[in-house]
Parts: C-alpha cells; structure tokens; sequence
C-alpha cells in the first residue's frame, strides 16, 4: 500500500485542518499538514486603536479567547512600557491558570480520550469491578457501583436507541482500542461527569472579566475594581467563590484527571515510542509575580532546547529578528522580497494568494504551496511548543514539582525517560502541567488576598492613558503561554494608530507546512516517527498523535471571502 491516506477534516478540533499522509505500505513516510481557512486578523487590526486590539483579537478563536486578550494588552503595555499593578498580574495569573486547567481536561475528555477509550466497550463492563478500579485509584467520592450503573444505562439508551449522540462516529471495536470494559466505562462516566464540572468552573473568568467566552480586559490592568464591602465591585463573597472554584478544579485534577491519565496510558505504552516529532522546543514564559519582562519572577521559564538536550536552555529573544521569523514557502501567501525569505513579525505581512487546486480536490500539491498556515522558526528550526515543551523546560531548569511529577509519572508506567518525547509523553505532560498549574492558583489567590488584607486594592495603572503622552512611534510584543504553547503578539504603533499587527500562535508553531529548507513542522515531523495504520479508512492512529497536540487551527488561520469582498464590519462605540 503506497497510496496517501487523507483526513480532512481532523474532527474533535478547534477549526479545519486537513492531514494527507504518504504510505510506504501501513508504514507513514511522509505527512503534510494543511490548514485550510485563510488567515486575515492582522488585516482587521490596522489603523485601530491600540487600546481596543484586544477586543478583537479575542476573537480570533471561540476556545482560546482569554489569551489572545491577554497577549494583545500584554504587546501595547509593552510598546508603551506602561507596568501595571501587583494585583492586576495576580488576577491573570488566575485567569490565565484556569483557563489552563478547564481547557486542558476539556481536551483530554472531550476531545482526546475518545482516541483510547471504547465507548461501545463499556457497555460489557461490570460496574462493581468498575468501582473497585476507580477506588484502586483515587478517594474520588463518585465511585460506587450503583453510579456506574447509572452512567451505563445512560449509555446503553443511546446505543440502543441508534443515536449515539455526543459518541456518533466513533471507530468502536478498532482494534487499537486496549482498555478493558470496566476501564471504558470509568472513562466515560468521568467524560460525562467533566461536562458538568466545567459549567462550574467557567465562572472564575465571569466574576473577574465578566463574562465567558470573551471574558473584559483592559490595557494597564484589570477591568474589576476591588471593594470588599460592594456590590459593584469584587467583594467578599466574590473572593469566597473564586476560592471554592479554586479547590473544586484542584479536587478534580488530582482525583480523576491525574488518575485516569496514568491509568489508560498503562494500557498504550507502546506509543511512548511514536510520535515524536522534531525533538526541539520552545517556551516564551509566563505567571510573572513582578513582571512579564522579569524572568526570574516567571514560573513557567523563557528558552530553547534543541535536540532533545536538557542540559542546556538556550535564550530566546522576542524582538530579535535573528531569533524568530515566519516563512511561507509552501504557504499560499506572497511576501514583497519573495516566498524564501522570513520576517520577523514587527515586518510581518500578511498578502494572501491561494494557489492550490479549486475544492474538490483529491490530493495537494505539496511540492508547492498547501497551507493558510505560515512555518515559524527560532533561528531557522521549527520548534514544538504546548505542555510537553513546558514540562521540559520546568524540568530542565529544576522545579522540584515538575521533577517529582515526571519522575513518579516514568515509575509508575516503567517507561524510560525518552518516553517523554512521544505521543503519549505529550498527553501525559498536559496532564502535569494542570496539577502544577492548579497548585499554583492557590498561591495567586492567598497572595492577593494578603495584597488586599495590606490595603492594596489598585487593580489599574490609569498614567499613559491618554494618547497625547505617547511617543509618535512604538513596538512591542506581547506573550505569554497559552494553553497549546506559546503564544505572542507582535504590534507596531504609528500616530497613536496600528500600523502592523502580527499573531504567532501554537498551532502555527506546530501545525506549520515545510519551510524553505524542507524542514517538516511539529505535527508533519510527529506523523513521521514510528506510525503504522492498520486500516486507512479507520486512521485512528493519525488523530491519537494530531489531538496530543490539541489542534486549535482557528487560531491560526481565518475566514475571508474568496472574491475579497468585506464579510462584516465592526464599530466600536
């Protein structure tokens, strides 16, 4: 079998990404990653207010909103070196943390899990030995056997009604599936059990910013005043809710998530031998506690590893355009100086010009052009960013939880350390980083609450608001890690206006088509690395290692009208 095998589109996403994998027989050979909606948000950004950028570009994806917000007013307080206050960078410290901890368990059981959990399967499973399993692993209070018997009428009502409902579509009975019943049928009740913990823990981001998706922010600070005695204002029974939400997330990750993480990936360790991809990774840092321009004060650190080597973190330098560039050789896009050269994103331009086949179409020609995606590098490699490249990089640089968190994580599955670079090392790393993260949210809040015990209750730095003060012309960047990796906001402001605008986002990073150079992106180089299909027409082992990136293409590329016509306009009042 030499044929290429297409999955358009990967389901169980944020956005559309097309994968076309060239066989060698069941072996993959080659792959190439296609986003195929055309990128445009820095066109909607020019001539703007700056103030107001964040506001859309918060839209760029309807999942990943809080960030974009994040990192657009991080890149103007940046241009206009305009600090703000200690208990405004501990609310997004706390924004940004539970962003991360209800993103990351939405993905694994609402977009991932079902790569390895049969669904189907669990309808043989006997719910008393369901029970003893959960109890093997965890004091998680909602493992009786009559509530797993309750979960598996559930199910079973849908598979006999023919509507499968949430769980349609599924390849139920592949056998890449390992996990015996009474361990599919634990996953599932979990996976229905998180539907409702999340509606719960999406309130977080409405006491601080208001609302969810799209929750407020404002360049210099937070938009929520701080008053314990108000009713307009952040108040006591306010903070009081934000510590419940804080301990039902810690409850959650570290008596289901955690657990069930370990558990399945005992079934899978063979794919702790695929998947691994380019072997380089990239971190721009983030959680300051005194500033985004303090490393030291970062608990996530800025850095580079390259080759698998953690022994040595390498600098990484946002505004050196010898250190990150974007390139479109094989992107349908057009650069002024020509489709070989890179440019940083304080020069970034975003020229559309689709020259692939007209839909339908059977296969890309990926000797040329195939993507809306550009290929970022960091001094000409591709690099990996998310969880795993975060995990490395606190274990590399000796976080003593994150090293007692992997160490015991390789233990218990008897894995070797090179496990980490894998398909399942990412899944598991995703699963880490949200116990490290929702450890550290307790942290953020009793550090606020201290601030405010001490009378401080600024939440907003109000000099530099008028545009009169600023200088004629500014750049900056603002970044930060978001829940798929780094992410970064480039902005160059002109007469008080945007003059450029450029987003680096994860899943250009990692979904990015081949460079110049032919260098494979993340996802094309991970597809590369020790996977054999059993059957083209069930590609289950395309989308196990595509979802341990969390795919979120709607970030990285977006919608416009193919005659250019303007589709919408957007007043701000």
């Amino acid at each position: 079998m030499n044929e290429r095998v297409v999955v358009d589109p990967i389901t169980r996403i944020e956005g559309h990404l097309r994968i076309e994998a060239q066989m060698d027989g069941n072996r993959i050979a080659q792959a190439y990653s296609s986003g195929t909606m055309v990128r445009g948000i820095e066109i909607i950004l020019r001539d703007r207010d700056p103030r107001d950028a964040w506001a859309f570009a918060q839209r760029i994806c309807g999942v990943c909103t809080l960030v974009h917000g994040i990192a657009s007013v991080r890149a103007v307080e940046d241009a206009l070196d305009y600090p703000i206050p200690p208990n405004a960078q501990l609310i997004r410290n706390l924004m940004i943390g539970a962003q991360y901890v209800h993103d990351h368990v939405m993905h694994f059981y609402h977009l991932h899990a079902l790569d390895w959990v049969d669904v189907v399967s669990a309808l043989g499973a006997d719910p008393k030995a369901t029970s003893d399993l959960a109890q093997s692993l965890s004091n998680y209070p909602k493992s009786s056997p009559g509530y797993f018997s309750d979960m598996q009428k559930k199910l079973k009502t849908f598979v006999e009604s023919g509507q499968l409902g949430i769980f349609a579509n599924g390849y139920w009975g592949h056998p890449a599936y390992k996990l015996p019943p009474e361990a599919n049928l634990m996953a599932v009740a979990h996976y229905l059990e998180a539907l409702a913990w999340q509606r719960d823990v999406a309130r977080l981001h409405t006491i601080f910013g208001g609302k969810n998706p799209h929750p407020n922010f404002v360049v210099g600070g937070v938009p929520c005043p701080i008053d314990l005695n108000s009713d307009s204002a952040l108040n006591s029974a306010q903070f009081a809710e934000v510590q419940n939400i804080i301990k039902k997330m810690q409850s959650f990750v570290d008596q289901v998530y955690v657990p069930d993480t370990l558990a399945i990936a005992g079934f899978y360790k063979d794919w702790a031998a695929r998947g691994e991809g380019i072997g380089n990774f990239l971190t721009y840092g983030d959680f300051p506690e005194k500033g985004m321009n303090d490393p030291s004060s970062l608990l996530i650190p800025p850095g580079v590893i390259l080759n698998r080597d953690l022994s040595t973190i390498h600098e990484i330098d946002m505004n050196s355009p010898e250190h990150i560039k974007e390139f479109i050789s094989h992107s349908w896009y057009d650069y002024s100086g020509g489709k070989d050269q890179g440019l940083h994103p304080y020069e970034g331009e975003t020229e559309l010009n689709y020259t692939g086949p007209q839909p339908p179409y059977r296969h890309l020609d990926v000797d040329q052009s195939y993507s809306w995606l550009k290929s970022p590098r960091w001094k000409g490699k591709a690099m990996e960013v998310g969880p795993l490249a975060r995990v490395l990089m606190l274990y590399a640089s000796g976080h003593e939880q994150t090293r007692e968190l992997v160490n015991m994580t390789l233990s218990k599955l008897d894995v070797p350390v090179t496990a980490l670079f894998s398909t399942l090392g990412r899944t598991a790393a995703r699963t880490l980083e949200t116990k490290i993260i929702a450890d550290n949210m307790q942290v953020w809040y009793d550090n606020l609450i201290a601030n405010i015990k001490g009378g401080d209750t600024r939440t907003f730095n109000e000099t530099l608001w008028e545009p009169s003060s600023w200088p004629r012309q500014a750049k900056g960047v603002g970044f930060m890690e978001a829940p798929r990796g780094g992410l970064a906001h480039w902005i160059v402001i002109e007469n008080e206006k945007i003059a450029n605008y450029q987003a680096v986002v994860p899943s250009t990073w990692n979904a990015g088509p081949r460079d110049s150079e032919g260098q494979p992106g993340p996802y094309e180089a991970a597809l590369e690395d020790n996977h054999e299909m059993y059957d083209p027409k069930q590609p289950i082992e395309i989308l196990r290692t595509i979802h341990s990136f969390d795919p979120c293409i709607a970030c990285a590329v977006h919608v416009t009208d193919p005659d250019g016509e303007e589709l919408v306009k957007v007043k701000v009042c």
